[in-house]
């Protein structure tokens, strides 16, 4: 199936490691710019030079999402640099799941208001384009109270409940907003290897929940986020993408 990416303009939020990093990689082997940013500069440069090699526009900056301002001003600078946005994806996310104050402010900083500062700033440019596309990354941990309830889990199902609110409101005018949802996702340097070697205890028991016998791959996410944010799912708005090897029991009716 073709995509449709090639030649279109991507955001990508916290595109250096893991699930981002993967979605970053997707959408420039289909042929899309590509502008990332994240906190590490020297990851951010290593990484917009390894999108650039595969023939395809790239840029990147090393920003903390939590910084509204900052955040919003780059994504403009990339809107008016590309002549326009077409995708948006809003990866990054503050895993806090401590009960403490500075773990809410943590999550609603940067995963909720991340996302919120992402999309107002690139909306003036999603308007001109006929292929625009929101995606935010939220997690079952949204859908089911887990060992992340609490701040991470609250956000995550805010997170859904915006999108689904963008795109009823932007319908009308051809933008569509989805949400993906992760199940356990294992990679290096990430969360669950943390886990592993932390607390193998937590680490076996979420693997046993999962009848997949295994975590999923970034790759496999990233494939979920490309086919929602592309043309190719023109009509799809509004939707929660759960990907998560029938990790969660939930129906979604």
């Amino acid at each position: 199936m073709d995509l449709q990416l090639k030649g279109l303009n991507v955001v990508v939020t916290g595109g250096t490691k893991g699930i981002g990093l993967a979605i970053a990689r997707t959408f420039a082997a289909e042929g899309a710019n590509v502008a990332l940013c994240a906190r590490d500069e020297r990851a951010v440069t290593q990484t917009v030079e390894e999108l650039k090699a595969s023939g395809v526009r790239a840029t990147g900056a090393a920003i903390d999402v939590a910084n509204g301002d900052a955040l919003g001003s780059w994504v403009k600078e990339v809107g008016q640099m590309w002549g326009g946005l077409d995708i948006v994806v809003a990866n990054v996310s503050a895993l806090a799941i401590g009960n403490d104050v500075a773990s809410w402010r943590s999550e609603f900083e940067t995963d909720m208001m991340g996302t919120v500062h992402l999309v107002d700033a690139a909306l003036p440019f999603l308007h001109g384009s006929k292929a625009a596309s929101i995606v935010a990354i939220s997690s079952v941990s949204a859908r089911e109270i887990d060992f992340a309830a609490g701040p991470y889990g609250a956000f995550k199902a805010a997170l859904v409940h915006y999108v689904q609110g963008l795109a009823y409101q932007l319908a009308p005018r051809g933008i569509r907003a989805n949400a993906v949802s992760p199940g356990n996702v294992y990679f290096e340097g990430g969360v669950w290897e943390h886990i592993e070697r932390n607390d193998p205890k937590l680490f076996s028991e979420s693997l046993a929940l999962n009848p997949t016998g295994r975590m999923a791959r970034p790759q496999e996410i990233a494939n979920a986020v490309a086919f929602v944010a592309s043309p190719a799912a023109s009509f799809m708005s509004g939707a929660n993408i759960v990907v998560d090897g029938a990790l969660t029991r939930g129906v979604q009716l």
